[in-house]
């Protein structure tokens, strides 16, 4: 594991601002604190050693059947659990992007080469690993192009990341759709969808045949109850509404402006929620400290995803009060920096 991921604010005293961690921190988890509370009883049993049913209603939701669905401790368990099912193959990663794709892949002995474009793609990877929406840019790569990427090498299996699927309108694979394709492996993460990264609970879809491999690697009981309780609330409650990502998207854009008009960054498009920023002065590691301990308010430093270097940094955007806390901070860092 790579220590440098997001929402590292148990390093710092009194963060009052997050833009760390690619999660709305405000979403009204009132509900799933009640449905929870009324189920602390399941603490004192077993759950079920592999989470059989919530798969079956979570299969229902998408359309699949139950063993098209595997339930998992969290996105990243998926992660190490397909890198593991396909130990010692020759696996690609579309670049700069989530570092635990090549860390799992190491582990299991895999031949790990970053490609920078879907250009670079060919016959010779038995597996291609992409996020979409891609951290940390925020591209999504269009559904059409991934079709005709796809079905250009049958014999490779594409593991495709949709971890943050609910926060873009862009076209992405359904899960129905991307079964119906014998080389697709989807995943989903709760703790993106519903701001819930403790409870670690995720999903992965793909046809029956490659989800028997990855399912015997799985640990009895790797998903406790409480997760299996949120998944159940969430399957009988409804999703995100649109207006929440049309509101957040919105913001996102506003957010962007306001920081591309200080003229301290070079900022990225981004087609959801967060975006990447180089710096055109100082380093990002000092911005964080700066940031942290100045302001309270705790930002991505990016320097460690590969193919980017110690002035990138990455934002998530939040609300508008929190936001415009960081616009101000980051006016007062340019004028500290150019005096």
């Amino acid at each position: 594991m790579l220590y440098g991921h997001g929402d590292d604010s148990y390093k710092y005293g009194n963060i009052k601002a997050n833009f760390s961690s690619n999660i709305y921190g405000k979403t009204d988890l009132s509900g799933l604190y009640r449905h929870l509370s009324a189920r602390m009883a399941c603490l004192t049993a077993y759950p079920e050693p592999e989470p059989a049913s919530l798969e079956t209603q979570l299969a229902a939701t998408y359309g699949l059947q139950p063993d098209e669905v595997c339930v998992t401790n969290g996105a990243t368990e998926a992660i190490y659990l397909i890198a593991q099912a396909f130990r010692d193959r020759k696996s690609y990663i579309l670049q700069p992007t989530f570092s635990e794709y090549a860390d799992a892949c190491r582990l299991h002995a895999h031949t790990v080469k970053p490609v920078y474009s879907i250009n670079a793609i060919d016959g010779n990877a038995d597996l291609v690993w992409l996020c979409n929406p891609n951290n940390p840019t925020g591209e999504v790569r269009p559904e059409n192009t991934l079709m005709t990427l796809i079905k250009s090498h049958p014999s490779v299996c594409f593991v495709i990341d949709q971890s943050y699927e609910d926060y873009t309108y862009k076209s992405l694979f359904s899960a129905a759709k991307a079964v119906e394709m014998s080389q697709v492996i989807l995943l989903h993460s709760a703790a993106k969808r519903y701001a819930i990264p403790g409870l670690r609970l995720g999903a992965v879809t793909a046809p029956a045949a490659l989800l028997q491999q990855i399912r015997r690697q799985r640990m009895p009981w790797s998903v406790n109850a409480m997760a299996i309780e949120a998944g159940y609330f969430f399957l009988q409650n409804r999703p995100l509404p649109p207006a929440f990502t049309d509101d957040l998207l919105k913001e996102t854009e506003r957010l962007r402006n306001a920081v591309e008009n200080l003229k301290i960054a070079d900022v990225w498009p981004t087609d959801t929620h967060f975006f990447l920023l180089r710096l055109r002065i100082g380093k990002s590691g000092l911005l964080k400290k700066y940031l942290a301990e100045e302001h309270h308010i705790l930002i991505r430093d990016a320097s460690n995803f590969e193919g980017l270097n110690d002035t990138f940094i990455r934002i998530a955007t939040q609300t508008q009060e929190e936001n415009n806390l960081l616009i101000k901070a980051l006016e007062e860092w340019k004028i500290t920096f150019t005096c």
